[in-house]
């Protein structure tokens, strides 16, 4: 590759010598090259040369004369979750450097051949290939990148992917500098890339002509010329009687204005991570950026610090726009920081250049899934995809001037100002849905006259059961159209939701990070049609496509979305990118379609039980369980082996201790299961309560609920 990569560099006047003043020769050119891929490697120097490097360059007589150099480099290897390499493997690596220092000699010449100041005789070589790395731009490029390289960190990642901009690029968190032996998906995901990107690439569908996108910022500004008194943005008091406070539109753009003066003053692009609570001073932010054409990293504190240090890492900002308490976390990831209130005021900067018109083609955001199945992922949409999705919930929702949205989950409050839409974030933790009460929800519909709720199901339970009483609440009845999203509905929450609005439209939107909404249902549908294997989400919206592809040994398939506002990948992630066909998302949950072509939710594929029987989704069994009047809430899982588990319910009951249901409840839980789905439930176990996502506080961890409840029947617990 060096000597490919050498000779693809324009020739030079004078070129670099050997030592005793012998000029390079341009080795000849290998017939056809149609594809690179690079793991954990560097083509630059610079000041920060790896201490390793350094140290191996200092002693490097120990190179040969002993495996130091070599068992240091295996002693880096952590395959999977930590545990250092099998020992099998690491011999295997040793055995053809054991039996004399003759058989180390190439370690000892390789680590000589490193340059590590322009004097060296292999420095002209090294900028040769910096120079060839430029002319990659008309071949495919997989970049394999172990995430944890203590020599090869992410400094150098981020320098292929300046001079490699077409790269694709897959980011192994867990895995370190020896990447295929710690990562086992390595070698999958660069069989695939080499089939799809260089054996047998798809060919490009004919292009249709662009169709016009509107700004990002064009309805914040439309409303703050037309209805510059209104309300834009209203924040709920907080607990002891404080006023909420009001913010304008013509106020909310004058700080996107003047915050995005800040930003130019300042040098700001590319990505910018926000790590400042929803509100006035994170949408001002958020805004801005846009206004000057760079992107957002949005990670939800509810991720915990870990959980942002990884995400944030792996999204690479240029900037973070933090309060106080982030500080500490960005000066971990070393970028450099600005606080919301450098952000307010005129823009001291005379010569701010003006906005400039940013392609619908540019990244608007990366956002950050909730991690319930796993580590969070970063979601990359671009401008034209963020404006695809306001103009279908606009038009699908029928959301005009008039419409306040109560942003019970507050993500939706920063999509207000691209709606043209007042927003309301009520008196509630916004990392914690559950948090919000019925009273909290009523001054907040009732202070901005609300029209919209979008919660979680965590939240509007939480509303139920803090209601006063059972029937309609007055003060709610400005609401006209309820929204409730984020995991699976329950037909009895609807049917209380729908007794405290009975004059507003309940209905759920099926959706995810990825593509959101993608199919709507009625809740009056949802309870017409009943209970039955898994959740009614509706039908597919305008222009998304919906298809189920079976799983083996029964009716269940798993979903596959398309539409035109769906992600533009997973950021960092091509493998992961790549499971799905192209132009779909392979949602990784399963259902089903019944005759009327309405799409059905069963569950998520990794939560599927595998019995003897054949593949077994959790979600009807969950539904036919959550009918008694005795569960609160329930989960169903696998225990044993696949092809051979055995289903096991677990309850949260109203009422009740220990461990084990006891005979009547198990019994009932039992016959409610086998008579209406013909399935045998083995166990019945009883918790307090259930792991479940940080975002919603509603999507179940089954994985680890399964692993106790096979603890518990193993006698462990």
């Amino acid at each position: 590759a060096a000597r490919w990569l050498a000779w693809r560099t324009p020739p030079r006047s004078r070129g670099p010598t050997r030592p005793g003043g012998v000029p390079h020769q341009r080795p000849p050119a290998p017939a056809d090259v149609r594809g690179v891929v690079l793991l954990n490697t560097a083509v630059h120097r610079d000041s920060h040369t790896p201490p390793v490097i350094r140290l191996a360059h200092a002693v490097r007589g120990l190179t040969v004369s002993t495996t130091v150099f070599l068992r240091g480099t295996l002693a880096l290897s952590r395959v999977r979750a930590g545990r250092p390499m099998d020992p099998a493997t690491a011999e295997a690596y040793l055995a053809p450097y054991r039996g004399g220092r003759h058989r180390r000699r190439a370690i000892g010449n390789f680590i000589a051949d490193i340059p590590l100041t322009d004097a060296h005789p292999s420095a002209g070589t090294l900028a040769s290939i910096q120079a060839g790395v430029a002319t990659l731009d008309d071949i495919p490029v997989f970049l394999a990148w172990g995430a944890r390289d203590p020599v090869f960190s992410d400094r150098y990642l981020r320098d292929l992917e300046r001079r490699i901009p077409h790269a694709d690029v897959h980011r192994y968190p867990r895995a370190s500098h020896l990447v295929i032996e710690d990562e086992p998906r390595v070698i999958t995901d660069v069989l695939t890339w080499v089939h799809t990107r260089v054996v047998d690439p798809p060919a490009d569908p004919p292009a249709d002509p662009p169709a016009p996108v509107p700004d990002l910022n064009a309805a914040l500004e439309s409303a703050a010329r037309t209805r510059p008194d209104a309300p834009a943005l209203t924040m709920m008091g907080g607990r002891g009687g404080a006023e909420p406070t009001v913010m304008t539109w013509s106020e909310l753009a004058a700080r996107v204005h003047d915050a995005a003066g800040h930003l130019r003053a300042r040098g700001v692009h590319g990505r910018v991570a926000m790590l400042v609570p929803p509100g006035p001073d994170a949408i001002a932010a958020i805004y801005a950026c846009w206004r000057i054409g760079a992107s957002v990293v949005i990670a939800d504190r509810g991720l915990g610090v870990r959980g942002m240090r990884r995400a944030l890492q792996s999204a690479a900002p240029t900037f973070a726009i933090a309060v106080r308490r982030a500080r500490a976390l960005t000066a971990s990831i070393r970028v450099p920081t600005i606080a919301p209130a450098e952000l307010r005021g005129p823009a001291s900067a005379a010569d701010v250049p003006p906005d400039p018109d940013p392609s619908p083609d540019v990244l608007a955001a990366v956002v950050f899934t909730s991690g319930s199945t796993g580590p969070a992922k970063g979601v990359r949409y671009r401008r034209a995809q963020v404006s695809r999705t306001c103009e279908l919930l606009r038009t699908h929702y029928s959301l005009g001037e008039s419409d306040v949205l109560v942003a019970a989950f507050a993500p939706w409050a920063i999509l207000g100002p691209a709606l043209g839409l007042a927003s309301v974030i009520p008196d509630m933790d916004v990392t914690k849905p559950a948090s919000l009460s019925a009273d909290a929800l009523v001054a907040a519909v009732r202070t901005a006259r609300g029209t919209v709720l979008w919660a979680s199901p965590a939240a509007l339970t939480s509303v139920v059961r803090t209601a006063h009483r059972g029937g309609p609440i007055d003060d709610l009845r400005t609401l006209r159209l309820v929204l409730c999203a984020g995991a699976p509905v329950p037909p009895g929450l609807l049917e209380q939701v729908t007794a405290l609005v009975p004059h507003a439209e309940v209905r759920t939107p099926y959706g995810m990070t990825e593509v959101l909404p993608a199919t709507d249902v009625a809740a009056s549908e949802i309870v017409t049609a009943g209970v039955g294997d898994g959740v009614l989400v509706g039908t597919p919206l305008p222009g998304v496509r919906v298809r189920v592809e079976p799983l083996a040994g029964g009716d269940l398939g798993e979903i596959l979305v398309a539409a035109p506002h769906m992600r533009d990948g997973y950021d960092g992630l091509w493998g992961i990118t790549a499971e799905s066909p192209p132009g779909w998302h392979r949602t990784g949950d399963v259902g089903w379609r019944d005759g009327d072509g309405r799409l059905w939710v069963s569950g998520r594929r990794s939560h599927v039980i595998e019995t003897p029987h054949g593949p077994v989704a959790p979600v009807g069994i969950e539904q036919q369980v959550q009918r008694l009047s005795w569960v609160r809430w329930c989960a169903a899982v696998g225990v044993g082996p696949a092809g051979t588990q055995a289903v096991v319910v677990i309850v949260i009951p109203d009422e009740g201790r220990g461990v084990w249901a006891g005979y009547d409840r198990s019994s009932e839980v039992r016959a409610a299961v086998r008579d209406s789905l013909g399935i045998d439930v083995a166990a019945v176990l009883q918790r307090s309560e259930f792991p479940v996502d940080v975002r919603h506080q509603a999507k179940i961890d089954r994985a680890a609920l399964a692993r106790w409840a096979e603890s518990v029947l193993a006698g462990h617990r």
